[in-house]
Parts: C-alpha cells; sequence; structure tokens
C-alpha cells in the first residue's frame, strides 16, 4: 500500500506541471487569437479610412495617421458622414479579453509611439499588447507580444 501511495505521489508531482504548461499553452494561443483579431480590426478600419480619404470618417473621430483614435470606435462603430440610411459601420464585434489578465483591458501603443517607450502617447490606435508582465513559455513577456 505505501509502494502504491508513493508511486501515485511521485506521479502526481510529474503531472502538476505538466497540467500547467497545458493550461498556460492553451492561455496562449487564446491571447495570441484575440491579438490578432484586434489588429485585424485596426488594419480594416485603416484601410477603410485610406480607401474613402477620411471623408466617411466622423470628424471627432479622425486622426492624422488615419488610425482609430480610440479602441472603442471598432466595436462600438460609427455612422459614416453623409450616409443616410444611419446604419453603423463596425470593425470588431465585441472587444475580446485578455486571457493572461482576464480583463478587457489593453495596452495601446500609437503610430507616433517610440517603440521602445513603455507607455503610450495616446494619439491613435496603432497596436495593442497585453498588460500582463507574466512570463511566456518562451520566456518572453506577454506585454512584449
Amino acid at each position: 500500500m505505501i509502494i502504491t501511495l508513493s508511486i501515485v505521489c511521485v506521479l502526481g508531482v510529474a503531472v502538476v506541471p505538466l497540467v500547467q504548461n497545458l493550461v498556460r499553452g492553451r492561455k496562449e494561443g487564446e491571447l495570441r487569437q484575440a491579438l490578432r483579431e484586434i489588429r485585424l480590426a485596426i488594419d480594416r478600419y485603416k484601410e477603410f479610412n485610406d480607401a474613402t480619404g477620411g471623408q466617411l470618417i466622423p470628424i471627432e473621430l479622425r486622426t492624422q495617421s488615419g488610425y482609430p483614435k480610440k479602441l472603442e470606435i471598432l466595436y462600438e462603430g460609427f455612422v459614416p458622414v453623409n450616409k443616410v440610411d444611419g446604419k453603423k459601420v463596425y470593425f470588431l464585434r465585441k472587444l475580446p479579453v485578455d486571457p493572461m489578465t482576464g480583463e478587457k483591458e489593453w495596452k495601446i501603443r500609437s503610430s507616433t509611439d517610440d517603440p521602445e517607450s513603455p507607455s503610450s502617447n495616446d494619439e491613435d490606435v496603432f497596436d495593442v499588447h497585453s498588460s500582463s508582465k507574466e512570463k511566456a513559455l518562451d520566456e518572453t513577456t506577454y506585454d512584449e507580444w
């Protein structure tokens, strides 16, 4: 009985880190997907802006760069200028949750930010990344992704 219990304990000790890595790997996959989704929406907004010369975007939402002024514009949408039917244009159905923090809070990078700077000047939304400082399985931190 003691030998069996010892074997089960040794196996349990070996399995726990494996399960933790599997869970972390799944969360990393979710983070990659969320970042891809948001970044694609940012790119679609920029393409819309460039294709229309920015003329269909309300003045209060326009930026010099053509990127969205705030992340919320992507999922809250806006009614294009001179659009008589009043239908909004959306680029993102909903803001994904950052699986590493469990929050819908993302760090923003502006198109005019210094890439080495940890903070943004908030002029526009050029890129997003996780706010988690935890280390990934590849030893980078999630806020570098």
